[in-house]
């Protein structure tokens, strides 16, 4: 089919900046899309009303998105132009519409993206930036990238960010990290507004709404940051004693081996370490912690987000029953619930072919259920065992943790004949 629908990156300087390219997919549309502050960018700047200047349809971006989106798409055929800020496929409007779309009836021509031009500004190497967007995040989506030196650009959501960025940095311990809001950059107004995080004062209404956060990380003295290798410390987890020790964590997920865009069932989730050890693996790394107990629910909820991984997916029920109708996982992990009947058979039958699961075992009912499935479906048994130092009266000695049975098998990719 011929190419219908034009997405068309914009900048501050507006109609004036656009490539003759761009210039002329707005002028042959049919129908303009935008945002009010876009719309506004085609009469010029005499104040006349976009539909007055271009003399054709006009679409402002509806709340929820998708009704603008239903509406673009029972336009097919017309000559329709989607104006976006920036690079549309940059946190941007052009991703959504290509989930709909196919690329074949799209053309789109980006404008410099706000972290292009952020870096441009600062003279920050692109590729060492860590990039996010707050604008359907919390700021807790950033706390997993903070490390001494670190340099973050982050996507406001409006001109509350800053102050909420600062906050988060401060009660992680990066008080003394340097923050610079970047407004209107390319535009007549382009500002930049600095501080430390700790010393935060600037009110948000002196601040754009539609603004660009810097962030050169400095840790405060005493900080230990946490890495993104699997494993973090016991204390970085609030829990009532259902944890997976920080030793058989590591092995259990390396076990699981998460790749990026996988999603993870954490099946009996205690306090969610498993799942959120996953999604720290990597961004694009999905998980869903199903979990009965309402103290363990809101202990998942709380590590989620202090540990930087606010996306996880949390589902409150009991297993099997809880896990109809959830997104088909790549792998899964049953860390509670093994002995219950039917959680196995449901687990087994939704996982992906040549996907992974990864049962521990630690109570000797448990135990005897691996070793039956371990019988029948095959996969690796392993031993693990813990010993901890810790004093007995005025020496150490070594203090065992429970043994650990772990099964880990995959899915064949086709079914047995």
């Amino acid at each position: 089919m011929q190419k219908w629908l034009a997405i068309v990156g914009i900048g501050e300087d507006g109609i004036a900046g656009l490539s003759a390219i761009a210039r002329s997919l707005v002028d042959q549309a049919e129908v303009i899309v935008g945002g009010a502050r876009h719309l506004a960018m085609l009469s010029g700047g005499d104040g006349l009303p976009a539909q007055s200047a271009y003399r054709r349809e006009t679409l402002v971006w509806d709340v929820p998105i998708e009704r603008t989106v239903e509406e673009i798409c029972r336009r097919r055929g017309s000559a329709v132009c989607v104006l976006a800020s920036g690079d549309p496929m940059c946190h941007g409007i052009g991703v959504t519409l290509l989930r709909r779309i196919p690329l074949a009836e799209v053309v789109i021509v980006p404008a410099p993206s706000a972290f292009s031009l952020a870096c441009a500004r600062l003279g920050w190497a692109l590729a060492d930036v860590d990039t996010f967007s707050l604008t359907n995040r919390p700021a807790a989506a950033i706390a997993s990238n903070l490390y001494p030196g670190a340099r973050l650009l982050v996507l406001s959501a409006n001109r509350t960010s800053p102050a909420a960025v600062a906050a988060l940095l401060t009660q992680m311990g990066y008080g003394n990290s340097q923050l610079t809001v970047l407004e209107h950059m390319g535009g007549e107004q382009e500002r930049q507004v600095e501080g430390t995080a700790a010393d935060w004062d600037i009110p948000d209404t002196d601040l754009a709404n539609l603004n660009t956060l810097a962030i050169a990380c400095v840790a405060d003295p005493g900080t230990r940051s946490l890495p993104r290798l699997p494993g973090l410390p016991d204390a970085a987890f609030h829990h009532d004693g259902q944890l997976t020790k920080r030793e058989v964590r590591a092995i259990t997920l390396s076990t699981l081996a998460p790749l990026p865009g996988e999603l993870l069932w954490d099946v009996g989730a205690g306090c969610g370490s498993i799942a959120i050890e996953w999604l720290r693996s990597h961004p694009r790394c999905r998980a869903i912690a199903i979990e009965r107990h309402p103290t363990r629910l809101q202990y998942i909820a709380e590590n989620a987000i202090a540990l930087g991984v606010p996306q996880l997916q949390i589902v409150a029920g009991d297993a099997p029953l809880a896990l109809k109708d959830l997104a088909t996982p790549n792998a899964i992990f049953i860390g509670g619930g093994a002995t219950i009947e039917g959680v196995f058979e449901i687990c087994w039958a939704v996982l992906r072919p040549g996907g992974r699961l990864v049962v521990n075992a630690v109570t000797l009912e448990s135990e005897q259920q691996v070793l039956q499935w371990q019988q029948h479906w095959g996969g690796d048994l392993i031993r693990i065992g813990i010993q901890r130092a810790a004093p007995i009266g005025s020496f150490l000695g070594w203090k065992p943790f429970a043994p650990i049975t772990q099964w880990h098998v995959f899915k064949p990719d086709r079914p047995a004949p």
